[in-house]
């Protein structure tokens, strides 16, 4: 996709791009180092035919995340790297679940649904299985809150244990407990880009069976997230997708500094915000460049792409509207302010955080 657009990149670009952003400065970041110089050979060599012959397929048109500008050693790509899947997350997923449902048929791989984890066994210092609760069945949507109630136990013995549980990112007790100090002061109000079950507690139950948790307060959050208004989990936040033609303003109405443009440097960005004491900030924008730049992330905010739809990319093209899903957040988003004029866009602004209120000279 990116050679069709003329790009060049290479392992060795991509490698110090990695490093220049992770920071490994830890005696625990040598397995984390290994995993990215594997990860990033892997990306250099057979992965994309990999996916292919699975059955994953691109967007045509690479986007330019985290691009840093802070010069070729500092933190961000190089080169665009951000590559949409055909048919989005779900897409992403498709080929894998076949799989396992495959090798489910074969008697290969048991799967138990509303199982949870409530201790990995130890015996003799060596991990000998799990045990936890049967929760009750549940027909809740993809992503909503399920029932909690428990209707029995269970207890598996194995020979090894792999945990991958997720983030911490609908717990936002458990994201201010391990908030770093070099990243400010953590937000009174967040919002979850994640559903309600990517709590942590494995991270615990982890740490109980002797389990080694590194690096904590090395944590990945988005400042550009808005309420959705039209909620699967609690406190469900979206991420918008920004282009670099925003006009990016402070809680005090200050435009950021260079090179903290919208979509440059998401950790560089979230310490500038924290320190100007505000948990909110502004896009500035026109009716032509939300058009044209503007996106949400998530599968359900893409119709387009998640449905294969080549007709609707094609309408994006059309009229002077954004696509379906960014209109309805400007009319019934609760952190949207829609004007004609620049006096009514400020007042429209007070009017949603009057604690704040910014002066129009």
């Amino acid at each position: 996709e990116r050679r069709r657009m003329g790009m060049h990149d290479s392992d060795e670009l991509a490698r110090q791009d990695w490093l220049g952003t992770a920071g490994f400065d830890r005696p625990e970041d040598a397995w984390p180092r290994r995993w990215a110089e594997a990860y990033v050979a892997f990306a250099a060599g057979e992965k994309r035919a990999w996916l292919y012959e699975r059955g994953l397929r691109w967007f045509p048109v690479v986007g330019w995340a985290e691009r840093g500008g802070y010069g070729a050693l500092g933190p961000g790509n190089s080169v665009p790297r951000f590559h949409v899947t055909w048919g989005t997350g779900p897409g992403v997923v498709e080929p894998f679940v076949r799989r396992v449902r495959e090798a489910e048929a074969r008697g290969l791989i048991t799967l138990k649904f509303r199982h949870q984890v409530d201790e990995i066994t130890v015996a003799g210092g060596v991990v000998t299985g799990v045990r936890g609760t049967i929760l009750e069945a549940s027909g809740a949507a993809r992503g909503a809150p399920s029932s909690r109630a428990a209707a029995g136990s269970f207890s598996f013995a194995a020979q090894a244990v792999i945990v991958a549980a997720g983030g911490i990112g609908a717990n936002h007790e458990l994201v201010r407990q391990n908030w770093p100090a070099r990243l400010g002061s953590p937000p009174a109000r967040m919002i979850s880009g994640v559903p309600a079950h990517v709590d942590g507690r494995m991270l615990a139950i982890s740490a109980a069976a002797g389990g080694a948790i590194i690096n904590p307060d090395r944590m990945w959050h988005y400042t550009e997230g808005i309420a959705n208004w039209n909620p699967i989990w609690p406190q469900h936040g979206i991420r918008i997708l920004p282009g670099p033609s925003s006009l990016w303003l402070d809680g005090r109405g200050q435009r950021l500094p260079v090179p903290l443009f919208p979509g440059f440097d998401t950790l560089g960005t979230l310490a500038h915000l924290r320190a100007t004491g505000f948990d909110h900030s502004w896009f500035i924008l026109t009716q032509k460049i939300i058009k044209k730049e503007f996106a949400l992330s998530g599968s359900e905010q893409n119709p387009d792409l998640t449905g294969r739809s080549w007709r609707m990319v094609a309408a994006r093209a059309v009229g002077k509207k954004a696509t379906g899903p960014v209109e309805a957040f400007k009319k019934r988003g609760e952190d949207f302010v829609v004007a004609r004029t620049l006096r009514e866009l400020v007042a429209g602004m007070n009017r949603l955080t009057p604690s704040a209120p910014l002066d129009l000279s």
